[in-house]
């Protein structure tokens, strides 16, 4: 009906495709595509599937290591965690439809991570999630609609995961104005299955029957990877429509039945149906086996009457996936799937003609060959131009003195640094009963592998401020942090996924930001030895041309050998000693101080150097097996004053520390690659001579103990800070219900 109204070149507009790809598909086909080629193009092709703007940033990637399993590609990486094990991870975005529709957007993100995790053989253990907002303090229409967009996420979140059984043991809460318009949900999450039983999305063998399972296919989520390839405006809420609406019950029926089906030698492939649903993962599965397939779409199971193959095509309906099974195992697939009372119906076969051929009642809709649609989607060379705004960036006036007291007490009582149990407490973290180290214990969070006894340590971070001043430096300092927090665990890092949230890609200065980031993360994975197996790139992060900092999100994981060595982050025992490890310089570009203190995002980005910051990591794991370490923590924002105060708080113990620094501030500066340490006095002298062995600088700042917290000229009562870190937050966040 679209079609009759329209011409082909304004349909082809109203798909968001241009008129040169139109041309390009006219070419591909050798005639004018119809309305359901339109579709697949549209989908295929949009930012969001096929990554056009950012592929040829992409490639540089670090991906291979002799851990690697699977590298990206694939619905997730897969890293080699000894013992026959492997841990399968990826992190992916919901921000558009949790714009649009807090609740349902990020629940379906969450559920559409866990179906990339168990798609390859994984029973998903872990989740973590790293969101971001504007500020949520005070009367403004921001903040109110911020306030609202926060409690609609995390029970979102809290709902799906909670239903799934699935715990969430960490994550990042940030608030900077320029998520005004378009906050973040980066929903993470890691399974483990059998190193040597891992699934892949593939296609193949000439005559193997094409399946469908899980629930039935509505118009739900219509369009929705062309919607999250494109800026929002005035009228994003006509798109309300494009948000997904989970069924977690539903989707933890799919994950028993296809772990069942795993335990047997039915299936050739599966993949997720994710963003442009049966398209993606029809074309994905027969791109990477170079095949053909015939679907009739009129077999797939309806939810609703009148679909139509386009309807079919590009529903974004959640919890389904598509399979390819071995020939004359499909009655065993069906009755696994019927068992788990989900739809299952075989939609079609693998063939070798290269051709996706779409039947309706008989008849051919649609005949697109396979590999110029899934494999050679138009790679975009945007123009690039460094952003006005660094023009002056360094130059801030830090003349103005404050006391340390006053500064202490507004960065400790930033909704940055407050405990954010409010959040938390909504999700399970202990289901499965294999969590170490959960949420608002401080740095990386650790669950245990319970058929083995290692540890798996994870953490999702990015500081978007360094980011904005220096988007190389920042997204590698990213890097740094993620591993750097998942060191203190004990656990050595092996390898990040990453989600990258950016603006309009068609701003020059966008794609510049973009591009330096891509090579910051290139050239940490390579320094640090932990590869990119996997991730995501978000763009068009922008509403009425204001777009979000740069946010180049990293999720690390590590293994630690002994889960019973997880080393925690806050205060042990009164009597021990504490140590700094690593420099500290007048570092504040991008700092939370310069931030609270002169109101601004500017400066120089501290210091990067990969040497130290491997050293660091590699003293604290070396330190902590040899039984040297009672805690660590990374020295991060806020810097060493709210490191150790917090560590204070969360292990409800004092602090007495007396520091020698260059300037009095510096207390708050936000140097990398260091960390405080909490080590027993008869351990003392044996790791100083560890520390001078590995030629790491450590200074000795005082001792843990007493109802005090005690820093430089800084000092407050342990329990009116206690107060202060762990009721602020639900004080602000309730403020309007």
């Amino acid at each position: 009906m679209m079609q009759k109204e329209m011409n082909l070149e304004e349909l082809a507009l109203a798909h968001s495709l241009t008129l040169e790809e139109l041309e390009n598909i006219k070419e591909i086909l050798g005639r004018d595509p119809n309305y359901v080629e339109i579709g697949i193009f549209s989908a295929m092709w949009s930012e969001h599937c096929s990554y056009k703007s950012s592929k040829k940033y992409l490639n540089g990637f670090p991906t291979k290591a002799p851990w690697v399993i699977q590298g990206p590609g694939e619905n997730a990486g897969v890293i080699d965690i000894g013992d026959g094990y492997a841990a399968v991870f990826k992190m992916e975005s919901h921000n558009h439809p949790s714009f649009i529709e807090p609740y349902q957007g990020a629940a379906t993100g969450v559920g559409g991570i866990m179906r990339d995790v168990f798609t390859m053989g994984a029973r998903p253990v872990a989740s973590m999630n790293l969101i971001q907002f504007a500020g949520i303090e005070g009367d403004s229409e921001t903040a109110q609609k911020h306030r609202y967009l926060l409690r609609g996420v995390v029970a979102g979140i809290g709902g799906y995961g909670n239903c799934m059984g699935v715990p969430t043991i960490g994550g990042q809460v940030g608030f900077e104005e320029c998520y005004a318009g378009n906050n973040l949900v980066n929903a993470f999450n890691l399974g483990i299955a059998k190193a040597d039983e891992i699934f892949l999305g593939l296609a193949e063998g000439i005559g193997n029957p094409v399946m469908y399972v899980g629930s039935k296919t509505g118009r739900d989520g219509l369009g929705g990877a062309v919607m999250s390839s494109a800026a929002f405006d005035e009228d994003s809420e006509s798109k309300r429509p494009t948000v997904q609406v989970g069924d977690p019950f539903t989707e933890k029926l799919l994950l028993e039945a296809c772990l069942e089906l795993f335990k047997h030698d039915y299936i050739i492939g599966i993949q997720d149906m994710g963003a442009a649903g049966l398209t993606s993962s029809s074309f994905e599965m027969a791109g990477r086996s170079e095949s053909g397939m015939i679907m009739h779409l009129d077999k797939v199971p309806a939810r609703e009457e009148g679909m139509t193959p386009y309807d079919f095509m590009l529903s974004e309906s959640q919890e389904r996936m598509l399979i390819c099974a071995k020939k004359g195992c499909e009655q065993k697939i069906i009755d696994i799937f019927e068992k788990w009372e989900l739809d299952v119906a075989v939609i079609g076969e693998v063939t070798n003609t290269g051709n996706m051929e779409l039947f309706w009642e008989g008849e051919k809709c649609a005949e697109v060959p396979v590999q110029p649609v899934s494999e050679q989607a138009p790679v975009l060379d945007r123009p690039v131009a460094r952003p006005e705004y660094l023009d002056g960036i360094e130059d801030v006036d830090m003349s103005k003195e404050f006391s340390n007291q006053v500064v202490f007490d507004k960065l400790f009582s930033d909704m940055e640094v407050v405990d954010k149990s409010w959040v938390y407490d909504q999700y399970d973290s202990m289901v499965q009963t294999n969590t170490v180290k959960g949420p608002g214990k401080l740095d990386g969070s650790v669950v245990r592998i319970k058929e083995t006894g290692k540890a798996l340590a994870m953490s999702a971070d990015c500081n978007t401020r360094q980011c904005y001043i220096n988007p190389e430096l920042g997204a590698a300092a990213a890097v740094m942090e993620s591993g750097r927090n998942v060191a203190m665990t004990g656990a050595t890092p092996k390898a990040i996924t990453d989600c990258l949230n950016f603006g309009n890609p068609q701003n020059p200065e966008v794609m510049w930001q973009f591009a330096q980031a891509c090579e910051g993360i290139k050239s940490a994975c390579k320094e640090l030895n932990t590869p990119v197996i996997g991730g995501n790139v978000s763009l068009y992060n922008e509403t009425n041309g204001v777009g979000v900092f740069p946010t180049p999100a990293i999720a690390m994981v590590g293994v630690n050998d002994d889960a019973n060595k997880s080393l925690p982050s806050c205060f042990q025992e009164d009597g021990n000693m504490i140590y700094l490890l690593g420099d500290t310089k007048s570092e504040f570009g991008a700092s939370l101080y310069m931030k609270k203190m002169f109101d601004t995002v500017a400066g120089v980005h501290p210091e990067v150097d990969f040497s130290k910051e491997l050293n660091l990591w590699n003293t604290v794991i070396e330190a902590n097996k040899e039984g040297l370490l009672k805690a660590a923590k990374d020295v991060n924002v806020g810097g060493l004053a709210i490191a150790l105060a917090k560590m204070a708080v969360v292990g409800n113990r004092g602090v007495e520390a007396n520091i020698s620094l260059e300037e009095s501030r510096d207390i708050f500066s936000e140097s990398l690659s260091r960390a405080v340490v909490e080590v027993s006095p008869e351990n003392y002298q044996a790791f100083e001579r560890l520390c001078e062995k590995n030629g790491i600088i450590y200074s000795n700042l005082g001792l843990v103990g007493g109802g005090k917290v005690s820093i430089n000229d800084i000092y407050k009562e342990l329990d009116s800070l206690k107060d202060v870190y762990f009721n602020k937050f639900k004080e602000v966040i309730e403020q309007d219900l």
